[in-house]
């Protein structure tokens, strides 16, 4: 079964303590309705036969739910420990500026896909295969994930996760305190976790 985490997280810049109060309790639901799935999975497997419509039904529910888990953990934890820049010695940058040509190249076009319509995830994620990183839109949350890829940054575009503090037209205003707010030394981390 899976647990809430707790996150240390200070004041945020831009990202109210109500909005972050009640985000939390959203992922607290992830977490609580992923562990409540697998206990029906359990439960019904023993007449598969009878329960299979029920069982592909929690089964695509569960998807959602622990990516929803999973996501938030990825968010929540990459603004830990306050703002703070990347390493001296980056891995992670020396890797984008080879992916996308320069850092700013880089940030520019990930704010871009943060701002695609609808909800969902922007994430970067490294490729264990072809060993690039690839920027990718996540519909909701467990649409269009990438098979064989590890996330390294997750920024919820849900509109839960600026509601308090910005109209919708305004999530742009959203996104730049997002990245006002990045520990990149977790996301530094995430890359040399993923990338080994």
């Amino acid at each position: 079964m899976f647990e809430e985490k707790k996150f240390a997280l200070p004041a945020l810049k831009g990202i109210s303590e109500k909005a972050v109060a009640e985000h939390l309790k959203l992922y607290a639901g992830y977490v609580k309705f992923a562990n409540t799935i697998l206990a029906k999975i359990a439960e019904y497997s023993a007449d598969s036969e009878k329960h299979s419509y029920a069982l592909g039904e929690l089964q695509r529910r569960f998807s959602f739910e622990f990516d929803g888990m999973r996501n938030h953990e990825y968010y929540f934890r990459s603004l830990e420990g306050g703002a703070r820049g990347l390493p001296a010695q980056s891995a992670l940058k020396t890797a984008v500026e080879k992916e996308w040509g320069s850092w700013d190249a880089f940030m520019a076009r990930f704010k871009a896909v943060c701002l695609t319509r609808g909800v969902g995830w922007a994430m970067l994620e490294w490729d264990t295969h072809t060993k690039h990183l690839v920027i990718n839109w996540n519909d909701e949350q467990h649409l269009g994930h990438l098979t064989g890829c590890q996330p390294i940054l997750a920024v919820d575009m849900w509109e839960h996760a600026f509601l308090f503090d910005y109209v919708p037209a305004d999530k742009k205003k959203y996104v730049e305190a997002f990245f006002e707010n990045l520990n990149w030394e977790v996301i530094e981390a995430n890359f040399a976790q993923a990338s080994r």
